[in-house]
């Protein structure tokens, strides 16, 4: 019988000491509530030994949270945006006892929700939906952000980013943005191929310059005797031959004429045959 109340005083002892602990973790605080008031003082990571009875230990997270949300976005034509979106934030560590007396544990819903619906509203409205899309999707993200910064100042929860995940647009108007961007595709498609003939049509022009001037240089080096000179040597070259031909000269400057091409008369022409 002894044996059996001793067990069981020990049960309870053991039961009584793990209900008065508190086991702290890295990346939360725990806030002492006794009789249903917080201490000013939170406690970081490590064990706390605490009175059951009239006191509890509400832990929060500091770390980093992410809050998803579906909502519809309004755009500045008058449009309903249906978005998926990420809130990242954390809460300060030192001031989790004002958040708990002003707020509550259920901060999210509490707060950060409705300032967050409230910013994004106000953001959205003044961009069109088409921006959802493009570059202007950072500048709607940072915007709502800062203004959820500046709602939140002094409360002790840091909005660290807000990312637009998803952005569905209306099927028309969908459509009519993949249309532009295709335009847009083939507008620069275009401007590149006539980049490209441009760059041709210079080539052409300066190979022909080239042809041009080397014959400008070559035309203003054959004087007349040096063509005399070259036609003597062509002829002399030909005159070796064993075919028949006509060499005729006037003088100045030899021709060659086959048989029967031409009559010639022996008062303007010298001729000789070789057969």
């Amino acid at each position: 019988m002894k044996k059996i109340i001793v067990k069981g005083f020990l049960m309870l002892v053991s039961i009584v000491l793990l209900s008065s602990c508190a086991v702290i973790r890295e990346g939360e605080v725990g806030v002492k509530r006794k009789f249903g008031k917080y201490y000013d003082k939170p406690y970081t990571q490590g064990l706390k030994i605490f009175n059951p009875l009239t006191t509890t230990i509400v832990k929060v997270s500091t770390q980093t949270n992410n809050m998803e949300v579906e909502l519809s976005l309004p755009s500045k034509e008058g449009l309903n945006i249906q978005a998926e979106v990420s809130i990242l934030y954390n809460v300060v560590g030192k001031e989790v006892p004002d958040i708990l007396r002003n707020i509550g544990s259920d901060y999210e819903r509490n707060i950060i929700l409705p300032v967050f619906r409230s910013a994004v509203a106000d953001v959205s409205a003044r961009f069109f939906a088409k921006d959802m899309h493009t570059g202007e999707r950072s500048s709607i993200e940072y915007a709502i952000r800062d203004q959820m910064t500046k709602l939140l100042e002094g409360r002790g929860i840091v909005i660290e980013a807000v990312l637009l995940k998803s952005i569905m647009l209306p099927r028309n108007l969908a459509r009519a943005i993949e249309e532009v961007l295709e335009a847009e595709q083939q507008a620069q498609r275009m401007q590149f191929v006539l980049q490209q003939e441009k760059q041709e049509a210079e080539r052409k022009r300066i190979e022909a310059e080239g042809i041009r001037d080397a014959q400008t240089i070559i035309a203003q080096g054959l004087d007349g005797r040096i063509l005399q000179f070259k036609s003597i040597e062509a002829f002399l070259e030909l005159a070796k031959s064993q075919n028949t031909k006509i060499i005729i000269s006037d003088g100045d400057m030899p021709m060659l004429t086959l048989p029967g091409e031409a009559e010639l008369t022996p008062a303007t022409k010298t001729g000789i045959k070789n057969n």
